[in-house]
This record gives C-alpha cells, sequence and structure tokens, in this order.
C-alpha cells in the first residue's frame, strides 16, 4: 500500500472527469491465479490495515479513502482496467446528493468511497448484517450508515427516508442501490424509487450511477467471497436530477441511463468471459 498520510485523501482520482487503467504487464501468479491474489493482498493488506483501525477507533474517512484506493489498486494489478466517466457530475453542484446506483457485487462497496469520499462526505444504506460481521463489521458502523433489516419494507423505507434526510442535513450523502440484492443483471421491478423519494424529501439531487463490477463475482457459501476475474470495471455518473412532482420520469431516466450503460458495456467487453482460474 502506499504509504499513508494522516488526515489525507488520496489524490488517485481527485480533479478528473474520467479515469483510466493503464495497461501493464502483469506477473505470472496474477495472470494465473488472480483469485489467490486478490485475496491474499486484500486480506493482508488494505482491509486488515483498516479493521485494526476501526478496533482502535481511528477510522476515518481519510483512512476509509486510502484502504478504498488500495483495493482498486489491487484489482488493477490482477488485470482488472477500471474506466469512469462523467465524474464531473458529481461536482458540479454544492451540497449532498443521493447517488443511486445498481447493485452487482461487492466490489462497488469497496471502490466507491475512494472514488466520491474525497469530493464530499458520503456514506451507504447497508443492511443490517454487514454491520455484525467479525473484523469489517466496525469499519462499517465507523461510516454511520443507513441501517436496513431487509425483512420489513416499511420499517425499511422509514429508517432511509428519516436517517437519509438526517444525514443529508448535515451534508452527508448518501449511496442508494434500491435492488433487492447483488444482479449481474438489471431487472426495472426489482429497482424500487427509495433513492428518488429521499433526494424529493431531502430537496437534493439525485446523480444516476451504473455500474459493471462483475470482475468480482459472488460465492456459492459466502457471497462477499466470489471468483475474482481480470474483467473491465466501469463506473459512470449521470447528469445531477432535481426531483419534480412525484419524480417517475426521474426514474425512469435513471432506470434507462443503467440499462442502457450496461448493454453497452457488455457488447463493448463481451459477455460470456472465460474462467480464469
Amino acid at each position: 500500500m502506499t504509504p499513508f498520510i494522516e488526515g489525507t485523501f488520496s489524490n488517485k482520482f481527485k480533479g478528473l472527469d474520467r479515469y483510466e487503467t493503464s495497461a501493464r504487464p502483469l506477473g505470472r501468479l496474477s495472470r494465473n491465479l488472480p483469485s489467490t491474489i486478490f485475496y491474499s493482498r486484500l486480506l493482508l493488506g488494505p482491509l486488515q490495515w483498516l479493521c485494526r483501525r476501526a478496533a482502535k477507533g481511528q477510522c476515518d474517512d481519510a483512512a476509509w479513502v486510502h484502504a478504498s484506493v488500495a483495493v482498486t489498486e489491487i484489482l488493477e494489478g490482477i488485470g482488472s482496467r477500471v474506466f469512469i466517466e462523467g465524474l464531473r457530475h458529481a461536482t458540479e453542484f454544492e451540497g449532498p446528493c443521493v447517488y443511486v446506483a445498481n447493485h452487482m457485487s461487492t466490489l462497488e462497496t469497496f471502490m466507491l468511497p475512494g472514488i466520491l469520499r474525497p469530493i464530499r462526505p458520503v456514506t451507504f444504506v447497508v443492511k443490517k448484517s454487514l454491520t455484525t460481521m467479525p473484523f469489517f463489521g466496525p469499519v462499517m458502523r465507523s461510516r454511520d450508515p443507513i441501517v436496513v433489516g431487509r425483512t420489513n419494507p416499511r420499517e425499511d423505507l422509514t429508517a432511509v427516508l428519516d436517517g437519509g434526510v438526517e444525514r443529508l442535513a448535515r451534508g452527508i450523502s448518501i449511496i442508494v442501490f434500491p435492488q433487492s440484492t447483488r444482479s449481474l443483471v438489471f431487472d426495472e421491478q426489482h429497482f424500487n424509487t427509495i433513492g428518488v423519494k429521499l433526494a424529493r424529501k431531502a430537496d437534493v439531487p439525485v446523480v444516476p450511477l451504473a455500474l459493471k463490477t462483475d470482475a468480482w463475482g459472488q460465492g456459492k457459501k459466502i457471497k462477499e467471497f466470489g471468483k475474482i476475474k481480470p474483467l473491465p470495471v466501469h463506473y459512470h455518473f449521470g447528469n445531477a436530477l432535481r426531483i419534480r412532482g412525484n419524480g417517475k420520469e426521474e426514474h425512469q431516466h435513471i432506470c434507462e441511463f443503467i440499462r442502457s450503460n450496461l448493454e453497452h458495456w457488455q457488447k463493448e467487453d463481451g459477455i460470456n468471459q472465460p474462467d480464469s482460474e
């Protein structure tokens, strides 16, 4: 990992609208054993480092960003190329916002802090189990997330609206994944309107975010530990939207933005990718 400077954010994505991983040669182990190399470097590097700081109450925003960027660089080190587009759309207004994105894998929860926190304070809407996990639980709790149980939709809606409005009033932006679970396929029927409702209630912009992060697969027994493939990773931020009326048009715009980007990336990168291990 790059040496950590207390209180200083990484500048890997600072001031950029677009980011693209430079082509680089790979070692034999990274080419042949991407999952093994990725998880060993992740667990013995940024994850262990951040968990130790969280246990001591030292997991501040700068440390969170530092570990997040380190995860991105580990992924790049096993051959995945990262592409970020439209980052200017997250910087062209003052104050907090609601980022509304599809949810594909564990990867986006690790990478987005390094991309977005240097712009403005941010946290996630997360399921309760992520805040009670061994080691990583203290990290997640330190981020002041909005916690939902995923068993009672009405209670979850209240938690997101009330907790979201309170955090947005404090200048903290919210990342929302409206899908019920992580999925490689975007299904509008399972993409609810909670992000738009929150932005409307708090009177803040909503920023659409399309992402493709299937480089980190889902595990059969433990979802967070799936197969790692050196596939391209994409993030595309859309124009910030102000919610007018009931938000139906804005929600439809977000869905179409995500759908069209995914279709483009699937054609560009190839849908059927060969196994790497």
